[in-house]
This record gives C-alpha cells, structure tokens and sequence, in this order.
C-alpha cells in the first residue's frame, strides 16, 4: 500500500460541542483534507508545538516526552495514520535508537504533537485518505487569497460525503482590541496555560505586523 505525506493545515473548533477540536491535515501532493477529532489538551499542545514563538512557563507532556527522549538518544522518524475503524484513527511511531528501529503503537493526536517537536514526517495510506479524505471549498469574500484559511468550524467538518463551503474568519473579538491589549492578552493566556487562546492572540499579533 502506497504511502500519503500530509502536513499540518490547522486546528479548529466545535461551537456545538464543548472540549471538541479538530485537527486538519492536508495532503502534501493533492488538495485532500484530512480531519481527526482530537481532544482540548491535545489540541493546546499541537498549537503550542506549531506557534514557535510561544514558550510554555512548564514543560508540557510531550514536550517531557521529547526532552526524555533526547536524553537517552531516542529519535522518531516518522508517524503513520495506519488504520480507520468506527471513524477512530490509529498511528504508529517509528522510532530508532542504536539503528534499532522499534514501532509504538499512539493515539493520532499524541503521534503528531511529538512528530512536531521530532521534526518528523506524518504519513497516511492512500486507501486511508480515499475513505476518509474531504474536499473543501473556501470562501474567499472579502478575503485576500494569501490570508490564512484554518479556521474552519469542526461541525460543519464532520458532514459524512459533503463537499462544504466554509466561510472563514472566526476571530473571537481580537480585532477589536490594539497591539498593547493582544500582547498583554497572550502573557495572561501563557502564564494561565492556555495555549490555544495563546495561538489564535499570535495570529492576529502577527496579522498586525
């Protein structure tokens, strides 16, 4: 079976369901997306892992786990989305230590925020990607085409065999407020942990500059 390379395209969230996100992958060769339900925890270490700019006060489990690892001479090379069942997705760690390579078995979520801090490949199997693989068509009123189109609502994601058009732009009231306001926001959000209000404050920082 043929092997897919995806990157990371965003990280969005559902207003119906409370403590839901979803993480979006993108086919690197194709216009496929890819979206895996992942938990409030799971997705705050995805961004922070994503915003480089943001610095955790404490180190966060993966972030142990990649400090862990590094300490005893671990490196993963790749993760693999190797099997869809009831719509749960199972992944794989390729890890090598002494040019042994040892294969782990993780929870999607956990398998790409270390790939992120390894600096690793994500992969998935094409049947994977021709099963569960989506088609999304952006909005682009009153948008300019370079801007970025994350932030795509997770309920409207999860419609089974629709092609959706997503408006974009959820913004949380940041534009609202000036450059001070938004850096003395993302302080307050990084000292209280919250590192996905932390990413969306950098974004809109980082649409000012």
């Amino acid at each position: 079976m043929s092997l897919v390379r995806l990157k990371i395209k965003g990280i969005s969230y559902s207003q119906t369901q409370n403590g839901a996100y979803a993480l979006i992958l993108n086919e690197v060769d194709g216009d496929r997306k890819l979206p895996i339900v992942i938990g409030a925890f799971e997705a705050q270490s995805i961004a922070i892992a994503l915003e480089k700019e943001i610095k955790p006060p404490r180190p966060l489990t993966h972030d142990l786990f990649k400090n862990f690892s590094d300490r005893f001479d671990i490196v993963i090379k790749q993760v693999i989305i190797h099997k869809l069942v009831d719509g749960v997705f199972y992944s794989s760690i390729i890890c090598e230590r002494d040019k042994i390579e040892e294969i782990i078995d993780a929870r999607t979520s956990d398998a790409i925020a270390l790939a992120l801090r390894f600096n690793a490949p994500i992969f998935t199997y094409k049947t994977i990607l021709d099963k569960a693989g989506i088609f999304l068509k952006f909005s682009s009123k009153e948008k300019d085409k370079d801007e970025s189109d994350d932030s795509i609502m997770v309920d409207e994601i999860l419609q089974e065999g629709e092609t959706v058009e997503i408006e974009q732009g959820a913004t949380d009231g940041y534009t609202e407020l000036t450059i001070d306001e938004l850096n003395k926001e993302l302080d307050k959000a990084v000292a209280n942990e919250d590192y996905e209000k932390a990413a969306k404050l950098r974004d809109e920082i980082s649409k000012r500059n």
